[in-house]
């Protein structure tokens, strides 16, 4: 299990084939994404890598974190999270991803959080048919009407599908297809539509329900600035 990274929402566009078939995607930006600590089983329990992505003002960093931030030698991030990995797919610590981390062609999972609607009726939030236009229904022509609650059981049950808060939910989305990837800018491009606003935080991750292709690099490809500085060094000697 390889790790994840977390991106940010660039916005849709599309790009056409060689046949001449438009293909809409959507473009992820990675750019700056760093492994800020390491999980492993002898010092927390579990293994995992935890990442950052974008740029923190210093004055809004809690002095710990800027230690850690510190320890690890990496600027203070603006976001967060944790990926859990098998023991042999650790990433150092410091080492930038890239966006040839993943493939064109392979599958992804991508998880965000969905635009808030705010309050919605039944209709809008669960695609509920509304009552009728006339025999006795009057001013609640979108209401939901029963909930089935009388005397047995005497209450409505949780979970029971109503008019509430619609949206502004953490969301999956399963089987998104690498269409092209763009190392220089960190650019990734996903076939499909992904949850979450432009600008918003998406976390991308290997799909579970698919095979990774063969050229997939293992344990992920990232790149050093500790080795960059010391093979500019040496270019230098």
């Amino acid at each position: 299990m390889r790790s994840g990274v977390i991106a940010q929402k660039v916005g849709m566009t599309r790009i056409f084939t060689d046949a001449g078939e438009h293909v809409p995607v959507t473009v992820l930006k990675i750019a700056g994404c760093q492994v800020v600590a390491q999980r492993t089983m002898e010092q927390n329990g579990y293994t995992a890598v935890q990442l950052g992505i974008g740029r923190a003002k210093v004055k809004n960093v809690a002095k710990a974190e800027r230690q850690r931030f510190a320890v690890a030698k990496v600027e203070p991030k603006l976001k967060l999270a944790e990926f859990r990995v098998a023991e042999d797919k650790l990433l150092p610590v410091g080492a930038e991803i890239t966006a040839d981390h993943y493939v064109a062609g392979q599958f992804v999972d991508v998880t965000g959080t969905t635009l808030g609607k705010g309050f919605a009726g039944p209709m809008k939030r669960w695609n509920f048919r509304g009552l009728r236009a006339t025999h006795g229904v009057s001013l609640s022509h979108r209401s939901h009407g029963s909930t089935g609650g009388r005397q047995d059981p005497g209450k409505t049950f949780k979970n029971k599908k109503m008019a509430g808060h619609m949206g502004a939910e953490r969301v999956t989305t399963l089987n998104l297809k690498v269409v092209q990837t763009d190392v220089e800018r960190g650019l990734i491009l996903v076939e499909g539509a992904v949850p979450g606003f432009a600008g918003g935080w998406i976390y991308v991750r290997d799909a579970i329900k698919k095979a990774l292709p063969k050229d997939v690099p293992l344990p992920g490809k990232f790149r050093v600035p500790a080795d960059d500085a010391a093979n500019s060094s040496q270019q230098e000697a």
